[in-house]
């Protein structure tokens, strides 16, 4: 299987992964060919990368830190959420909690697996989607900074629904909350509406208010520096801007996860907290399985596997040509080939 943007894509090749709605039912099924017609209606979508199929690479495994049983269930549970809210309705918060809590026990059994999370995003479920991938990877930040069970459930909570000021119509604000200025930013938006909200932990509207915020004083609504942002918002921020790099919407353009680590290592201190950055780096594939590389030898491969903290020195499978056509050769580990880098990542 390979991941790769959508201009690369063929007629006849064979989708590798479903794609989902925005309440967690399945558009597109693995394994379906993809004709002209299928190709022409994603990009409609907004679908900017899908997984496909490959026999050269069948071999090559994904492998996800959660499954994709429970992230359709918690994309689910955060559009029933979304639902409830714009009509008024009491959240099921038994549901979300008992969501939360699966994701924190498969990250926990699964937390040696290196993190790629290049779902595919349409127009409909972007929010939806990048909600759940802040929230795994804030998640696992937290169980690298070693927080209680606890922490690790406000925590995740806090991630989902950090971008709700996103989708609170103003029925579901008191009068007195619509008269400020700030009311039509996310940040306020969504912090009005959760403190008001009993069943809701409180830190999860500061959450939201606070997860623009950067340690030098430069971030959004408030200007808060270092300390003064609280920790979950800190990991949240992060993860939010990880995920918008490497999963954009709003018509921005896609980076490679190499390169947004690489951005993100330079705002470290800036941005974001070191302590925080560094944890991260550990658990985030630089160069996810099915990528394919140029290395340093000029040589061409596909990333087989990847070494648990040594994000950057994955074990490649090279490619040579022969008649025109590539097949498979051997296998080189960077964690033991010290002296061959990866230069570039191809399409």
């Amino acid at each position: 299987m390979r991941y790769t943007t959508i201009g690369s894509v063929r007629e006849g090749q064979i989708l590798g992964k479903n794609i989902y709605s925005m309440d967690g039912k399945i558009l597109l099924r693995n394994g379906v060919s993809l004709t002209k017609q299928i190709i022409l209606k994603l990009k409609q979508l907004g679908i900017t990368a899908i997984y496909i199929k490959d026999d050269r690479f069948s071999d090559i495994e994904v492998e996800d830190i959660v499954s994709e049983e429970t992230k359709r269930a918690t994309i689910g549970v955060l559009s029933e959420s979304v639902k409830c809210i714009q009509t008024g309705k009491e959240l099921n918060m038994k549901e979300l909690q008992n969501n939360t809590s699966e994701l924190i026990d498969e990250i926990l059994k699964n937390k040696d697996n290196l993190v790629f999370l290049g779902d595919i995003l349409t127009k409909d479920n972007q929010l939806f989607i990048h909600s759940v991938n802040v929230c795994i990877i804030s998640i696992i930040i937290g169980i690298n900074l070693k927080m209680s069970r606890n922490q690790l459930q406000e925590l995740a909570l806090g991630a989902l629904f950090h971008d709700i000021g996103k989708v609170i119509p103003d029925e579901a604000l008191d009068k007195l909350t619509l008269k400020h200025d700030n009311v039509n930013e996310h940040t306020w938006r969504g912090f009005y509406y959760l403190r008001k909200k009993p069943e809701i932990n409180a830190v999860s509207s500061i959450v939201a208010l606070e997860h623009h915020e950067y340690m030098n004083g430069k971030g959004s609504p408030r200007g808060l520096k270092k300390d003064e942002i609280h920790l979950y918002a800190k990991i949240v921020g992060l993860a939010n801007y990880y995920d918008n790099l490497v999963n954009p919407h709003m018509g921005n353009i896609r980076i490679k996860p190499h390169e947004a680590l690489e951005k993100i290592m330079g705002l470290t201190n800036h941005f974001f907290e070191h302590d925080i950055v560094w944890q991260f780096l550990q658990s985030i594939a630089t160069y996810p399985n099915g990528s394919t590389v140029r290395l340093s030898t000029n040589e061409i491969g596909i990333v087989v596997g990847q070494h648990k903290g040594l994000p950057t020195r994955p074990i490649i499978r090279l490619l040579k040509e022969q008649n025109s056509n590539q097949i498979e050769a051997m296998e080189i580990d960077l964690a033991k080939e010290k002296t061959v880098f990866i230069e570039e990542v191809l399409e």
